[in-house]
């Protein structure tokens, strides 16, 4: 949570609490906009760059138009995310398409409308297109040639991508079937802080984009060096150098550029790195509970975060308008599930029931990986926009949307006879 955000949100906090209720997630369209434009301003070296904000990491349309109002394009993963994007005035050339384990009726309608950029995840996607684009790029995984970090995995274990040694003829065959322009593409880490990751990331890519050059005749549009620019989510952590790495980049493509007379555009595909730190989640507490350890009970639980519990990320946390002396809790919710926890052993200002928590950097996959086990519903989001004003962009999950998909046409085949 960036020091601005706090100054523009604990103020008002309390009365924001009262007004929509708790839990909510809240978002600073003021952070987010200046943090696009940093972004920007990093890469303005670079001919053509374009960030496609990766819209699994916040797919909310109000945090869509700001991306679009940002010039960005938007990367997805499902039909709905592309609908979503779509809705939110993306053109085809601001759509990248990249999926895995894909059947041919959603290559059907992620070529439809006009279509989008489709980046092939396995060279057996080819014979699943309805028909080969005139732009395609496929999503390169350099196997145990490169490291990975602790939330990808390790390339060679991870079910994204096409091998080394299937890249080429990946594009061999897109080319013999019609492609005739082409762009490369790969994702190695995730939340990454090192930025010389991806400037080796972008020589890796860069590498490929001469040797295919070389034996197959291709130039390439663009590299799309995927998303894993990181967020320090523990205090003390040195943020991202981003513009080491646009000076870093830019580069890389001068050199290049020197050797082929040409450079591709570079793209990313950044989420967390977007909107993560441009969000908090709001909830109060409920319980306090002393057994073998002290447990903090709040009104949110996993299915507004999962984050903590599937992985054990951390959160920093933080009682509204409290410090001083502080005690040793976990921070937990009301699923029943042992990992249903937003902290194990934190040390906080003593916390009494009715307290506000804010539990920091939950602007990327925090309400989007949300769940409905127990029956817990997905909490209401809200935007602190940069006029001042907070308005309510997703209300609350009901009990009527839980039980929505138990009210359909009944239908049946019998399995007895003929």
């Amino acid at each position: 949570m960036s020091r601005t955000f706090r100054e523009r949100l604990l103020p008002h906090l309390e009365r924001i609490a009262d007004h929509f209720d708790t839990p909510f997630h809240i978002y600073d369209e003021a952070g987010i906009r200046a943090t696009g434009e940093g972004l920007k301003r990093a890469f303005a070296r670079v001919r053509g760059f374009n960030e496609f904000y990766a819209v699994k990491a916040l797919p909310n349309p109000r945090i869509l138009a700001i991306m679009h109002d940002l010039g960005f394009g938007f990367d997805c993963s499902s039909i709905p995310e592309l609908v979503l994007s779509r809705q939110a005035g993306a053109k085809p050339s601001d759509l990248m398409f990249t999926s895995n384990n894909t059947s041919r009726a959603e290559f059907g309608e992620a070529m439809a409308h006009g279509g989008a950029i489709i980046n092939l995840d396995d060279i057996s996607l080819i014979d699943k297109l309805p028909a080969m684009p005139e732009l395609i790029c496929f999503r390169y995984n350099p196997g145990p040639r490169r490291e990975g970090n602790a939330i990808i995995g390790e390339p060679q274990r991870a079910k994204f991508g096409v091998a080394h040694d299937q890249y080429e003829e990946a594009y061999r065959r897109a080319r013999d079937r019609g492609a005739r322009r082409f762009g490369l593409h790969t994702m190695l880490v995730s939340n990454e802080l090192d930025y010389r990751s991806m400037v080796e990331t972008t020589r890796m890519m860069l590498d490929w984009a001469e040797r295919l050059g070389g034996s197959l005749g291709i130039r390439f549009e663009f590299t799309n060096i995927g998303g894993g620019l990181g967020i320090p989510y523990e205090s003390g952590k040195a943020p991202l150098d981003v513009n080491a790495l646009g000076e870093a980049v830019t580069g890389l493509l001068a050199e290049f550029e020197g050797r082929n007379g040409y450079a591709p555009a570079v793209f990313t595909e950044s989420g967390r790195y977007m909107t993560g730190p441009h969000g908090v989640l709001v909830t109060r507490a409920v319980n306090r509970k002393e057994i073998y350890r002290t447990y903090v009970g709040v009104d949110a639980c996993m299915s507004s975060l999962m984050r903590p519990g599937m992985y054990g990320a951390y959160h920093h946390i933080e009682v509204a308008g409290k410090s001083g002396e502080e005690e040793v809790v976990d921070v937990v919710g009301s699923l029943c599930e042992n990992n249903d926890k937003f902290a194990e052993q934190r040390s906080l200002p003593r916390v009494s029931d009715g307290d506000l928590l804010i539990i920091h950097d939950t602007g990327a996959h925090g309400h989007s990986m949300g769940f409905a086990y127990n029956g817990r519903l997905r909490p209401q989001e809200l935007l602190l926009r940069a006029d001042g004003t907070v308005e309510r962009i997703r209300r609350a999950e009901t009990m009527a949307d839980y039980f929505a998909t138990l009210a359909f046409e009944p239908d049946s085949v019998s399995l007895n006879g003929g």
